[in-house]
């Protein structure tokens, strides 16, 4: 297994050390450990691509397991998140995104039987990567004002409803653009006949 896809394999690893962190509160600063684990973990994401270009690298196994290890990393999150009354975050966009993961992963395994790897594509990196940010921006909130106890509650309240929100409205946004992309360039997998 080479170096990239030993670093998307660590970020799969790393999901269930982030998940216990978040809800250990009984752990000092549990709050600032998990973000520093999914910063480690994001960066994986990004050092493996940029290493398997470099190195010429890339193989099926990372063009299968890099995406998924994203979606399994940003959905764990955003689980996380619409479950803690803190950020009181709905679950409509979870579903949206949730959705959006099963839909172009089944056209994936669908491709797949024609011998076609479909990698990621611009629109789904975007996602991924404003996804990604937008969850280290909520971990900043949940330190700064729970683990740190800066508790100005019209500061907090106007950060989660007009900034923490509209991000992840954003990131559902570019979800369902870059769903419908994937479908425009895959559906021909979905829709073909034997």
């Amino acid at each position: 297994m080479n170096l990239p896809n030993k670093l998307t394999v660590l970020r799969v690893l790393l999901v269930p050390v982030f998940i216990i962190f978040i809800y250990a509160d009984a752990i000092p600063f549990n709050y600032l450990t998990a973000a520093i684990i999914f910063i480690a973990a994001s960066v994986t994401d990004w050092m493996d691509g940029m290493i398997a270009r470099s190195r010429n690298l890339v193989t099926t196994f990372g063009k299968f397991l890099d995406p998924l290890a994203d979606k399994i990393l940003v959905i764990s999150a955003l689980c996380v998140f619409v479950d803690n009354p803190a950020i009181d975050m709905s679950a409509v966009p979870l579903i949206i995104i949730i959705t959006r993961e099963f839909v172009v992963s089944g056209m994936r395994l669908l491709a797949m039987e024609d011998g076609v790897v479909i990698a990621a594509g611009i629109w789904g990196k975007l996602k991924t990567a404003f996804t990604m940010v937008t969850i280290v921006i909520i971990l900043v909130y949940m330190v700064v004002f729970y683990d740190f106890g800066f508790n100005i509650d019209q500061v907090q309240t106007f950060i989660r409803i007009w900034v923490l929100e509209v991000l992840i409205w954003i990131s559902t946004a570019l979800t369902i653009i870059s769903g419908a992309v994937y479908l425009k360039n895959g559906w021909k997998y979905v829709a073909k006949t034997k």
